[in-house]
């Protein structure tokens, strides 16, 4: 198939290396390679017309970008940035040398771990005995029992189990703070009551692994923990650091 631009995965320092036989996204998959940019680099292949945010280039992209992140910092673009010609990549890059120079700086020798928290389902007994609305409601379903009845103690209850994670998963964003550098809060995901990453140095991730599992297995009568990372720092450098199309 002919390729149609250039595939930009992120950038890097001049002396970062390339793993070898790195491939990315595409089918088959595009062979990796480094664009010098001056002090910087960045990590591209060929782009094919076509693509589309199919699991296997979803992996691709990441993986290819956390093989980068082993040997140093990367500055990672978000999956599917297309620039036309390699010329498009070198002025956006230049156009901000410094800034990403900065940004690399930050991020080396660090990694992103992201921490996604659900309220627990099957625990209404202990919802009844602490949330007087909610058992409020249950006793009033029983004594008139109907459909919107039961319709308002489903929201009540769902509400109730809410309310129980969010204020237990308070006290961990504090925990963990003191490990990370810094801390920012993740788009809105259904059935999460909280969703966090966190910069932080890479040799503390053991640390914060077991704070993070330690909480869970504390209030496992109230919440679900998932915790993924190492991760490209996504959310910590900026989303676009060169022209390109999605």
């Amino acid at each position: 198939m002919t390729a149609s631009g250039i595939y930009v995965y992120g950038i890097v320092g001049r002396s970062h290396p390339l793993p070898a036989a790195a491939v990315g996204v595409g089918e088959p998959p595009a062979p990796a390679r480094l664009l010098p940019a001056d002090d910087l680099a960045v990590v591209v292949s060929a782009a094919h017309p076509g693509l589309r945010a199919r699991r296997r280039d979803l992996m691709a992209h990441q993986g290819l970008l956390m093989t980068m992140a082993e040997a140093g910092p990367v500055l990672p673009m978000r999956f599917g940035m297309v620039a036309p010609d390699e010329a498009t990549v070198l002025a956006g890059v230049a156009a901000h040398q410094n800034e990403h120079v900065a940004v690399l700086e930050r991020l080396d020798s660090r990694v992103e771990m992201n921490i996604k928290i659900t309220p627990v389902q099957d625990n209404l007994a202990a919802l009844i005995r602490e949330d007087p609305l909610v058992r409020q409601i249950r006793k009033e379903t029983r004594r008139h029992p109907s459909y919107e009845a039961n319709v308002r103690l489903g929201e009540a209850v769902a509400s109730g189990l809410r309310r129980r994670a969010t204020a237990a998963a308070a006290g961990l964003t504090a925990e963990l703070a003191g490990i990370a550098d810094d801390m920012r809060p993740g788009p809105d995901v259904e059935g999460c009551v909280l969703n966090v990453s966190f910069l932080m140095p890479r040799r503390e991730e053991g640390r914060f692994r077991g704070v993070a599992e330690r909480f869970a297995a504390d209030h496992d009568d109230r919440l679900e923990l998932r915790v993924t990372g190492p991760l490209p720092c996504y959310s910590f450098v900026a989303p676009e650091p060169v022209p390109a199309r999605a």
